[in-house]
């Protein structure tokens, strides 16, 4: 059973490895292609609309954690840019990971992940302009952000592959983690129990998993080698796509981040926020 176990963790993480690095290679020379001072001058125009499709486009080619997405949002608020499409970007940019979803889409299906993107980019949407339409821009604080720097990418194969090395580092032990339990639940945790316990019939797994999933801090890179053996022992995917999107979402290390540039109610509402978003991306899954 433990030989089993080990054989599996080594399959998971090759395949992660290999699909890791060329992904992240091949979106690393895109970068160098997209106009980074047009996006951030639609995302400060006048049409919010326009603001929050590019808001969106940011947050994607933006391959930031819920933790290292604060200093970006604190360097938006600094100059000056409307507060939904900032909260679109807080949303958006931890769940619509270019790397990440390219794996979803090879590891779990293009349906889920395509249907996963869009749920997100819709739920950052509405609830970045329903947080400036309850009037939560007041509870943004004064913070002068220090030691951040905007880059200017070029087509360069060896700036590519050093940047790729580097988001190696910084996230390919949570993708092993990842490998690592999800070979444990494979090995070890009974199938029967998984399906009975967490299958289609149990509903109410889908909102426990979206508040269950933010004290855990499990990354996208973690949960997606987790969840594809969580759905092939027989859990919905309902709950698992809730959990998903709640641990990727938002954190204990972020909420805490949060916390300096927001005022309490904003923090309170941005995880009351995420639950939402989560719990309810579940049920549509769990639906369809």
């Amino acid at each position: 059973m433990w030989m089993d176990t080990f054989q599996s963790f080594l399959s998971i993480a090759l395949e992660l490895t290999i699909l890791f690095v060329v992904i992240s290679f091949v979106i690393n020379l895109l970068q160098a292609y997209i106009p980074y001072e047009k996006v951030e001058k639609y995302l400060g125009g006048k049409n919010k609309g326009i603001g929050a499709l590019f808001a969106l486009l940011f947050a994607f080619v933006t391959p930031f954690c819920s933790c290292s997405t604060i200093p970006v949002v604190v360097n938006m608020l600094k100059k000056k840019m409307p507060f939904s499409i900032v909260m679109v970007f807080l949303f958006s940019s931890p769940v619509l990971d270019p790397t990440i979803i390219t794996i979803m889409g090879v590891l779990l299906g293009w349906k889920v992940t395509i249907l996963y993107t869009i749920i997100t980019a819709v739920f950052s949407v509405i609830i970045g302009f329903a947080l400036e339409a309850l009037g939560f821009e007041k509870s943004v604080k004064n913070v002068v952000m220090s030691g951040y720097q905007e880059e200017t990418k070029k087509f360069d194969v060896k700036v590519a592959l050093l940047e790729t090395m580097n988001l190696m580092r910084s996230v390919y032990p949570y993708l092993l983690l990842g490998a690592a339990i999800g070979a444990v639940i494979h090995g070890l945790v009974p199938t029967n129990w998984i399906a009975n316990t967490f299958g289609s019939d149990n509903w109410w797994i889908v909102p426990i998993a979206a508040v269950v999933g933010i004290p855990l801090y499990i990354r996208l890179s973690s949960m997606i080698p987790i969840s594809q053996v969580l759905i092939a022992k027989g859990m919905a995917l309902g709950p698992v796509m809730a959990l998903m999107i709640s641990s990727a979402g938002a954190s204990l290390p972020e909420v805490v981040l949060l916390k300096s540039i927001f005022k309490k109610e904003l923090v309170i509402m941005f995880v009351l926020s995420v639950i939402t978003m989560s719990t309810i991306s579940g049920f549509i899954f769990y639906l369809v």
